[in-house]
């Protein structure tokens, strides 16, 4: 049986955690136990009747391994929701990708704080995830410091 986390059907559906509860208590979504990292599973079919996005066989395939952990598919799927303007399930993906190191996705979760896309705009987590990112060879990201190397002035 495939499963994913009910983190991640969460987020992929954009239902609240209370609203999976209550799905699951009323035996319309089966909890298939718990995962590896001791969370909450549903088998990924029940999950998918939620989301509002098409999704083709190989964007299953790519949010079970963003479930799993795999940076460069939070990223990918990260992608694929904010193309389909679910920005909530797209930044969980990012943040997921973020906290792994993944380039892109700290550039991409800079760019969202820059601009207040899904999050409140903040200067600070902004230039926080964008200066990481270039730290790890991001060019885009390292383009961007560069233009504010003029207005940052050391401690």
């Amino acid at each position: 049986m495939r499963r994913i986390s009910l983190e991640s059907a969460i987020a992929i559906s954009e239902h609240s955690k209370r609203t999976w509860w209550r799905r699951i208590s009323a035996a319309a979504v089966a909890r298939t136990g718990l995962d590896s990292r001791g969370r909450a599973t549903v088998a990924v079919e029940d999950a998918l009747k939620y989301v509002t996005v098409p999704l083709s066989p190989e964007d299953v395939q790519l949010l079970i391994r963003a479930d799993g952990g795999d940076a460069a598919s939070q990223n990918d799927a990260a992608q694929l929701f904010d193309e389909a303007g679910l920005t909530a399930a797209a930044l969980y993906w990012w943040r997921a990708a973020a906290e792994q190191s993944h380039p892109d996705a700290m550039q991409n979760l800079g760019f969202c704080y820059a601009v207040g896309k899904g999050v409140p705009k903040d200067n600070n987590l902004s230039v926080m995830w964008i200066a990481k990112s270039a730290a790890f060879g991001h060019p885009i990201a390292a383009e961007q410091m560069a233009r504010l190397s003029p207005y940052i002035s050391p401690l």
